[in-house]
């Protein structure tokens, strides 16, 4: 049954806007695969989806465009639209409206998605596209059916660089699609600028749905992305177990986007490759990193209520950072664009790492409280003479947020 579509009061136009933030990996990137722990945060840069469904019900055929689903992609600056009686012919067998229970998309079901996406004309530059709209098709008519609307997706995200931008356009879109629906209720925190919160059940079958999206989108993933986009804060990660930390102070960080391409699975392979011919040597390179991971856990979650008390919990986590990217070279994931931002920042007595997958791709660096603006404006200009670009965040900030026009 179509949730929305069914319900007889509810034939007017319908606005929701989701935004989801992006990620970091503070500790652990690589050496999680072999069983040691991890730490990933949210950021505060986020993929905004809004959604509006168009009027339904006897007699209302609505403007240009009602009887369709359509995507409006800003930052790409293209548009797609499937006609409902198309999406009914080619999924209504396949695909029902049913918001309250996520489940994987079946074979047949990305078969007739991908016959859905050979009516529309993708730029042969942006074949890596395919995917994210075949994410988009299956969580829309999973949670709405075929109802008529239009979703609007922008992100202040760089796409394919390890800040989690897959993951935070399927939250937000799972997060306004189930919103639409009426499937998730809102909690009682509204921000300043009316952006609600939603309650920990919501969040969690948004998750569970997003989670769908970025396996139609990378396979196999770990759910890590997806989770930190959807909750927020940090997360600690070991052998697919998942803590909730506490971050009682502001951590901020300059990210470095190197704009350098990077094979994530051929860079997993390399690191087993590495262990398999030097086992007793990488074993222990990941017990080391586990231990950083452990140990910055704990170092987040303390309190700090003083300058002094604040600048010795960042030189803590200043000085983790570095061992930790001393052993991701050691496992052989560093690369020369890497390496120059650890040099440019290191001119200014700033301390960096890479965050991911590496081989290129984004480098945090810690900024200090006490750090002065100046500082800060120097190192920027350097690394973006370099042709790379930078993003000051604020790290283990909030998760998925909704707001209701």
């Amino acid at each position: 049954m179509d949730p929305v579509a069914g319900t007889a009061e509810h034939r007017g136009p319908l606005e929701v806007r989701a935004r989801a933030p992006g990620k970091i990996i503070l500790a652990g990137e690589h050496a999680v695969v072999h069983g040691s722990a991890a730490v990933a945060a949210a950021i505060d840069l986020y993929t905004n989806s809004s959604l509006l469904l168009r009027p339904t019900g006897p007699g209302e055929g609505g403007g240009a465009g009602s009887g369709a689903v359509e995507l409006d992609l800003r930052d790409s600056g293209l548009t797609f639209s499937w006609p409902c009686s198309r999406l009914r012919g080619a999924l209504g067998e396949e695909i029902s409206a049913n918001p309250g229970a996520p489940a994987p998309c079946s074979p047949d079901q990305l078969a007739a998605i991908a016959r859905l996406l050979q009516d529309q004309e993708i730029p042969e530059a942006k074949i890596w596209l395919s995917a994210g709209l075949s994410a988009f098709l299956f969580l829309y008519a999973s949670i709405l059916g075929c109802r008529p609307g239009k979703a609007v997706v922008s992100s202040d995200l760089p796409m394919g660089a390890g800040l989690g931008s897959s993951a935070a356009f399927c939250v937000s879109m799972s997060g306004a699609l189930l919103t639409a629906a009426g499937a998730v209720s809102v909690g009682a925190r509204r921000g300043a600028e009316g952006w609600e919160v939603l309650e920990k059940g919501a969040l969690e079958l948004v998750n569970q749905w997003a989670f769908q999206g970025e396996k139609i989108i990378h396979g196999k993933p770990s759910g890590i992305d997806n989770s930190v986009s959807t909750f927020g804060k940090m997360i600690k990660f070991k052998k697919g177990e998942l803590t909730n930390l506490e971050s009682w102070n502001p951590v901020k960080m300059l990210i470095t986007d190197t704009r350098v391409g990077r094979n994530t699975k051929a860079l997993v392979a390399g690191v087993s490759e590495r262990a398999s011919r030097h086992p007793d040597a990488m074993a222990s390179v990941f017990h080391a990193v586990n231990s950083i991971s452990e140990e910055l856990s704990s170092i987040v979650e303390l309190a700090a209520e003083d300058e002094i008390a604040i600048t010795s919990k960042e030189d803590k986590l200043a000085e983790l950072m570095e061992m930790n990217q001393g052993l991701l070279q050691c496992m052989g994931v560093s690369h020369s664009s890497i390496e120059t931002v650890l040099r440019t920042t290191l001119k200014y007595s700033l301390v960096s790492k890479l965050t991911g997958a590496g081989g290129g791709g984004c480098v945090l660096t810690l900024i200090p409280t006490l750090s002065a603006n100046t500082v800060l404006e120097k190192v920027t200009t350097e690394l973006e003479s370099h042709g790379y670009r930078c993003f000051k965040v604020e790290v283990g900030g909030r998760g998925l947020q909704v707001f209701r026009g």
